[in-house]
Formats: structure tokens, sequence, C-alpha cells
């Protein structure tokens, strides 16, 4: 049976984390390998062939599901993925519509649609690819509108002042997440440097130190899967391991506890499904957004 602790969104709803094809992105960050990729014609054609078909089974479910949407590139400059959260938005039976953005796409699909409550974006800022004064305007955009989103940034030495102008500019609600920059080495922050990231994210350590993830409990595998665009599953997208199909298998077949087999868990989208952690309640229904409760309620 699905347990949750104290705080769990919707105990036995299922959330799917899926990622398609696509691999494309219109911004090229220094640290990422699909910084200025560009997907043929053929590939974001099978990328809206698989989205389609992920949002037709979604639709024809009766259970509860919430899901995010994890692309390697930029989804929101494609229509497909903007439609595709608007139809799972407006399904009475899907709790949340998750989505991992730059924020630099259209917003106006947002404006007025069924199910704009369930809609959670995941903005993160590249201070090398954009101005600080549009990606705020952005976020004005979608608090005007009602949005619920939460921002972050990579946090690279040489982007500190970008992120305290950042924190200093955001609204109070907005939670602004920072990720330790995946190229770091020992001594790569300084003390009074942890002192100051520590302070603008309470969750900033878990990042850079994961605590070890072998062998706890994971609702990964149990109230959670990661689906790619052939429909594979796997419990998250961290632990290859085939569990089946979603479009030919039963889920009831493969739901149940697992525990972790890595060594380390260092990606939110991973460790934010960990029993032992505080996660789950700590950010409630906003979970796969990363979105914390008061960033939930503001708009309520």
């Amino acid at each position: 049976m699905l347990t949750a602790p104290p705080g769990f969104a919707q105990p036995g709803t299922l959330s799917l984390l899926y990622r398609g094809t696509l691999a494309s992105c219109n911004y090229a960050c220094g640290y990422c390998p699909f910084a200025k990729k560009r997907d043929s014609r053929a590939a974001l054609a099978r990328d809206a062939r698989e989205v389609a078909r992920f949002t037709s089974w979604v639709a024809a479910q009766k259970r509860d599901i919430s899901v995010l949407f994890t692309p390697w590139g930029e989804a929101l400059v494609r229509r497909y993925y903007r439609s595709a959260m608007q139809t799972l938005a407006a399904l009475p039976h899907v709790r949340q519509v998750a989505l991992q953005t730059n924020l630099s796409g259209p917003l106006d699909w947002l404006e007025n649609m069924d199910g704009l409550e369930k809609i959670g974006l995941w903005c993160t800022y590249h201070p090398d690819q954009t101005t600080l004064a549009r990606f705020l305007a952005r976020c004005a955009r979608l608090d005007a509108m009602g949005v619920r989103y939460s921002v972050g940034v990579v946090a690279m030495t040489e982007h500190l002042d970008a992120i305290r102008a950042l924190r200093a500019t955001l609204p109070a609600h907005a939670y602004l997440w920072l990720n330790a920059y995946d190229r770091r080495g020992p001594g790569y922050y300084s003390e009074q440097d942890l002192t100051e990231l520590d302070a603008i994210d309470p969750w900033f350590a878990q990042n850079r130190r994961p605590s070890p993830s072998r062998g706890k409990p994971c609702l990964a595998g149990e109230a959670s899967l990661s689906v790619d665009g052939d429909g594979e599953l796997a419990r998250c997208h961290f632990v290859p391991e085939r569990l089946g199909n979603l479009y030919v298998d039963a889920l009831e077949d493969m739901l149940q506890e697992r525990r972790c087999p890595r060594f380390k868990c260092d990606c939110y989208i991973g460790y934010a499904q960990r029993k032992d952690l505080p996660f789950q309640a700590v950010f409630g229904e906003g979970v796969l957004a990363r979105i914390t409760e008061a960033g939930q309620r503001r708009s309520d």
C-alpha cells in the first residue's frame, strides 16, 4: 500500500516524470551538454507524437496523476508542450502539471486557461543568457496571471552577484533554489559563500552534500515513475533498471516500495521522493515543481 509522510500532497496519486526525445535548447550555457543542440525536424515530429501519446494515455486513466516534464532541452518554446500542459491541467483527475523551463518561451497560453491552479513552473535563471530585468519581468507576469512557480540558479561563484540581486527583487513567496555547480571541487565555495548561499536556500546543503541514499526508502517506483517517449518505465531518472512499459504493462504489477540502490542522490528530482527526507512535507502539492507551500498559498 502507498504510504507517505505528513504533508504528502495526495496519497494515492501517481507521479509521472516524463522525458521524451526533445534535446534541443535555445540557450548556450557552457556547463550544459545540450546547449544550442538542434533537433532535426524528424526528431521534433517524433517528440510531438510521443507527447501526444502520453497525454492521451493520461487522459484515459481513472486514477489521480501528477506530471512533471523534465526535458533535456527547452520545451515551452514548442507549441505541442504548451498544448499538452493545457490539456492535462483541464483533466479532473490530474492533480499537478509541472515543467522545467528557462522561462524564455511564450506565456500567453497561460491566460485564463482551465486548471491554471494545477500548473507549476520550475524556472531556471541563467545570468549569462538573459538579463535580470527581463527574467524578473517574466516572473512578474506569472504573478499577475496567478501562475505558481519557483526560481533557481546554478550556483556558480561568478554568478553570486546575480543571485543576490535575484533574491533581493523576487517576491517573498518565490522560493529561490540553488543547485551546486556540478564541476565544483574541494574549496570551490568559500565559507563566506556557503553562509550566504545557505541563507538564501535552506536546502542548498542537501544539494551540494547529499546524504547517503543507498538502502533508503523512496517513493520512486512506488508512487512515482520515470517514463520516456516510448513509454519505457523506470523508478526514476537515475536508476535505469526497466520496470515495464506505460502503454503495455499493468502499473499495479510494478508499483511497490523499493530501496534506493545508489550511494548518493544529488538531484532534487530524485531526493525529493525519499521518505526519510522532509521534501514531500515541506513542498506539499508543489513538490514536483519545487514550489514551497508559501508559493502554493499566495494565489489561493
